[in-house]
């Protein structure tokens, strides 16, 4: 190949000290003139999701080779949200996102590499990698190494991880189960290498990677300990040279209908709250304007098609045999707007090849769940620039509500008055100061949501927050509340006592409280001291912006 990015490290004499370092890695002569595709993998120790990568590396690897690359592997960090949630941990989590996107655009331009394979799996890790690739703009390809296995029980039961763990845990708290039951619940949650077994953020992720057409087909529901896996993998590493040599890119790939069509998946499995964060972040990148508008927009025309864990009753195994994303895109039919792939075949030719769907799973148009997609956006005096709420995890009673506001400050305050029973029927949790900058880090609220659910409060009590959701939130749980707290935003306003109403199905979020007072309430506001004063997420708060923007940093 001519003209090649790597050609600034091995060709000309002047490139003769380049040249020496690279044989002192071991790359023979004979592979100079190749193309030099990174590997930038996840792999890690401490997390489930990506403790299999190690074998995926070796898969990827060979494919790059066999395609005529050469290939050179380099790490990304990684946190484990379930590990990270609940304690000081979980700030770090969403800025880890700008943190990877920065890594690998800093190791692909300083080693002028020609092409990546963007080997990740969990919640922040593939949207940093998919906003690197966006751009840097060069020829890359994604693999994300898939769910877990569910866990087995008796009389056919099959456990998960959030709602075999954080909700079991509200569960043992209210005597509902006992001891045993919750050891149970520990030993068999997470039984194999995977993320999370459910649609949560991370497999959510992955299925709109596939949609996207950043990564081959399958490869978003393929489970992580599949043989299928692997040769995704292999495929992969050979595409990776095709694309180099063809100078496909990615900008050529993520276009606004890429975005609409990943939209539309999402809302019809009724996926995270986080993708509405990270499909902005990822769109912002690749230059595409996206607004958070239209989420609600396709949100209306998009009937949720399936029934996931955790608000429903299949896991991504269910998904994966059903039919995968090309199943999912074939029961959209002409929902689905058709743009290019990575791999060369249509978006509609795609879903125009599914010979047949498991209908018990992945529901056709006219025989929806819901007439509405999973994800709605809400506005109001509480939210004017928007808020999220995953209406798939929300009952019939509570899509619409109105009770009394009870204010904390931190998940924290909140945490320990749901566990000292301080929480009632009829009230309207309102956490405040997570939010991205105020957090900082806009943690995910899981463990409130889940001792919500598990104290069995999730159709009497809703949750508010300039924070974010875990994937496996389930009931009203409303986040991403625009503008946050520490930007003086109305949710900082609120004080114990008073009205909130919740109108789902008319979009509207607001705090019955007359417009004077709430003059009045401003008046006497000011910023509290900033809870992290040190540190990277020190100078991560002084660029963040609000949710609503997907909370990219300028």
């Amino acid at each position: 190949m001519s003209d090649k990015r790597s050609d600034a490290i091995t060709r000309g004499f002047e490139r003769t000290p380049h040249r020496a370092l690279l044989k002192s890695t071991g790359v023979p002569e004979g592979q100079m003139d190749r193309p030099f595709i990174g590997i930038a993998s996840s792999f890690t120790d401490l997390i489930p999701g990506h403790t299999g990568m190690r074998d995926l590396e070796r898969f990827i690897e060979k494919g790059v080779h066999s395609g005529g690359g050469y290939s050179f592997i380099f790490g990304i960090p990684g946190v484990c949200d379930g590990i990270a949630m609940g304690h000081k941990g979980m700030h770090y989590s969403l800025p880890t996102r700008e943190l990877i996107a920065d890594m690998v655009e800093s190791i692909a331009e300083a080693h002028r590499l020609d092409g990546l394979v963007l080997l990740t799996n969990c919640d922040k890790i593939t949207p940093g990698m998919l906003m690197a690739a966006a751009r840097l703009d060069i020829p890359a390809i994604v693999v994300t190494a898939g769910p877990s296995m569910t866990g087995t029980g008796r009389e056919g039961r099959r456990f998960s991880f959030v709602t075999d763990t954080f909700e079991a845990m509200a569960q043992y708290k209210a005597g509902v189960i006992d001891d045993q039951q919750l050891k149970m619940c520990e030993d068999h949650a997470c039984p194999t290498a995977g993320s999370c077994q459910g649609l949560f953020t991370a497999n959510t992720m992955a299925i709109l990677t596939e949609t996207l057409g950043m990564s081959l087909p399958q490869c978003g529901t393929a489970l992580a300990v599949s043989s299928l896996k692997r040769r995704i993998a292999f495929a992969s590493g050979e595409k990776i040279v095709d694309l180099v040599r063809d100078g496909i890119t990615p900008r050529q790939i993520l276009t606004r209908a890429a975005f609409e069509n990943a939209i539309r998946v999402d809302l019809a499995l009724g996926g995270s709250s986080n993708t509405v964060l990270h499909l902005l972040a990822i769109a912002h990148e690749a230059g595409v304007e996206l607004p958070l508008e239209l989420f609600d927009e396709l949100g209306r025309t998009t009937p949720q098609l399936a029934s996931m864990n955790p608000g429903g009753q299949h896991f991504m195994e269910d998904l994966d045999a059903a039919g995968g994303v090309p199943g999912v895109l074939h029961q959209l039919g002409d929902k689905v707007r058709d743009n290019p792939t990575l791999f060369g075949l249509g978006v509609r030719q795609i879903a125009d090849s599914v010979a047949s769907v498991d209908e018990e799973v992945i529901r056709p148009l006219d025989n929806p769940v819901r007439a509405e997609g999973g994800l709605a956006i809400l506005h109001g005096n509480l939210a004017p620039k928007g808020a999220v709420v995953k209406q798939s995890g929300v009952s019939e009673q509570m899509m619409t509500f109105e009770g009394t506001a009870r204010c904390f400050d931190s998940e924290e305050a909140a945490m320990d008055a749901l566990m000292g029973g301080r929480i009632k029927p009829g009230d309207v949790v309102v956490i405040r100061y997570e939010g991205p900058r105020g957090g900082p880090g806009m943690r995910e609220m899981l463990a409130p949501t889940a001792t919500l659910m598990g104290l069995g409060l999730g159709d009497s009590v809703a949750l508010i927050t300039d924070g974010r959701f875990s994937g496996g939130t389930r009931g009203p749980c409303i986040g991403h509340i625009s503008p946050e707290a520490a930007e003086g935003g109305p949710i900082a306003l609120v004080e114990d006592g008073d009205r909130i109403r919740l109108d789902i199905p008319n979009r509207s979020l607001s705090l019955q409280v007359a417009d004077e007072v709430l003059q009045q309430r401003r008046a006497a506001w000011s910023m509290p001291e900033p809870k992290i004063r040190s540190g990277w997420l020190a100078r991560y708060a002084k660029v963040v912006t609000s949710a609503h923007t997907g909370a990219i940093c300028e």
